[in-house]
């Protein structure tokens, strides 16, 4: 295996465990659906591994807490979590971490700077907007409430939230990159020597 294998591997293991550990920042909430910092830490996966690595990084938390390893949020764990009310949005953090981690190459090989950044903004959203899709469709079927009704309580109140951090987690992913390339350490899988 050839070091720059072994290297985005460490990453994608080190990034899983990030995310692992910002679940665990939670508030519960009457609906079920607690605040946590979940997606946050999906979007500097995607920002700062790209949308391969970063995506296999959130699949790794996902199959970690799927053999039941407590790593969702309030330390929980185990296949029950995907088929409970609140698992569509744990379903909808890997295309969300895809298009997230799109949408930052994208802006990072962009000629044109503002559109590379409409791009990322737009695929950011079009991602956070799938995944509370998803939330809301499992937990309307499973609490027998309607669509909207559902979003009303799962997903409006958290969308604010959720945007502001994508949009942390992209800046934060640049200021860590530009740090770990001083450093001669890079998170970009071309650049890894």
């Amino acid at each position: 295996m050839s070091s720059s294998s072994i290297r985005s591997l460490c990453q994608i293991a080190l990034f899983a465990a990030i995310l692992a550990v910002l679940a665990q920042i939670s508030i519960p909430m009457p609906s079920g659906v607690p605040i946590t910092l979940q997606t946050l830490a999906v979007g500097l996966c995607a920002s700062c591994l790209g949308w391969k690595r970063g995506g296999v990084a959130v699949l790794v938390y996902l199959a970690l807490g799927a053999v039941g390893i407590p790593v969702f949020a309030q330390f929980t764990g185990g296949i029950a979590k995907f088929v409970g009310v609140t698992g569509g949005f744990l379903w909808g953090f890997l295309p969300m971490a895809i298009l997230c981690g799109a949408g930052a190459a994208l802006q990072e090989s962009a000629k044109n700077k503002i559109a590379g950044g409409i791009s990322c903004v737009l695929l950011q959203a079009v991602g956070l907007l799938v995944c509370h899709f998803c939330g809301v469709l499992q937990f309307s079927i499973l609490a027998g409430r309607g669509f909207w009704s559902s979003a009303l309580q799962v997903s409006v109140p958290y969308l604010l939230k959720d945007s502001i951090s994508l949009i942390v987690a992209f800046f934060a992913a640049k200021a860590l990159c530009k740090i770990l390339d001083h450093a001669h350490i890079s998170l970009h899988p071309s650049q890894t020597k």
